[in-house]
């Protein structure tokens, strides 16, 4: 796959422009969010800091925790299949970290596997919220697993399986994907309003009245991400599939990895996220 079959697959509107949605992310990147982010892989991994580890982002979309690994002492390697999203990550390098030899930067797709398995092995293989949007997860899932080194983690993050639910967001997102661009933002802010008012009734209940309009101006942050984008990453994400957390447990159990740690609870479509470790 290259840069010509990505334009196609847009110009068909079978693929959502993820990496033109990051680079509009990288104006508000700041470095509370850069913190967020390395919170976010510290606590996941279970560790203080990734020095002398080689971690592969598979996706590396913004590019933010690519260079979140490489402030923990990561020697890093990036790779999307999205142009724009490959610009993102070496605009993050160069801004952090210019004429760095320990953070590689290029475009490659998930689910070539010569690629993949060219790549060598990680210590950490991290790829949150990407294979379930290459149009093909499980081989995707089969590639990633080939490139962690004996003792090393996977963390993944991927969709969860709703059932009839999940089956109409795809509907939503090759609807989204087909639209005339000027369109597109109307109807995801259409689609987005029962998910936002339930937001809001819930901080009513729980005696936070104003906690969704403060994760609107930035406030919340999780990941070190923001709200805006990523409801545009979710109502456009296409291609779109999901899975259960069994049958991730399943699948990796059989290819030798244990689950340290999971978080599935209360994700409803969100993502159910794991960390594996490959035991041979």
């Amino acid at each position: 796959m290259s840069s010509s079959s990505h334009a196609l697959e847009i110009a068909r509107g079978e693929r959502f422009e993820f990496g033109k949605n990051w680079s509009r992310f990288l104006d508000l990147l700041n470095e509370e969010r850069i913190l967020q982010a390395e919170t976010s892989l510290r606590k996941m991994l279970a560790v203080d800091d990734l020095k002398g580890k080689t971690f592969l982002d598979i996706g590396s979309g913004s590019g933010l925790f690519s260079l979140a690994a490489r402030r923990l002492g990561a020697i890093v390697y990036s790779f999307d299949f999205d142009p724009h999203s490959v610009a993102c990550t070496t605009e993050l390098r160069r801004r952090y970290f210019p004429n760095d030899t320990s953070w590689t930067v290029e475009e490659g797709s998930a689910l070539d596997s010569a690629y993949v398995t060219s790549l060598g092995s990680f210590d950490v293989v991290y790829s949150w919220g990407v294979l379930h949007h290459t149009g093909d997860m499980w081989k995707g899932l089969d590639n990633a697993w080939r490139v962690v080194a004996p003792g090393g983690k996977l963390f993944i993050a991927l969709y969860n399986d709703t059932g009839t639910q999940a089956q109409r967001w795809v509907w939503i997102k090759k609807t989204y994907n087909r639209l005339p661009g000027f369109l597109r933002i109307p109807f995801a802010l259409i689609v987005s309003i029962p998910e936002e008012f339930k937001g809001l009734v819930r901080g009513i209940i729980t005696g936070k009245p104003l906690e969704r309009f403060q994760l609107w101006a930035g406030g919340g942050l999780q990941r070190g991400m923001n709200h805006w984008h990523n409801l545009l990453d979710w109502v456009g994400g296409y291609p779109y599939e999901y899975c259960t957390p069994d049958e991730i447990f399943d699948f990796f159990r059989s290819k030798g990895f244990t689950l340290i740690r999971l978080n599935c609870g209360r994700v409803g479509l969100g993502c159910s996220q794991f960390v594996f470790q490959r035991d041979r």
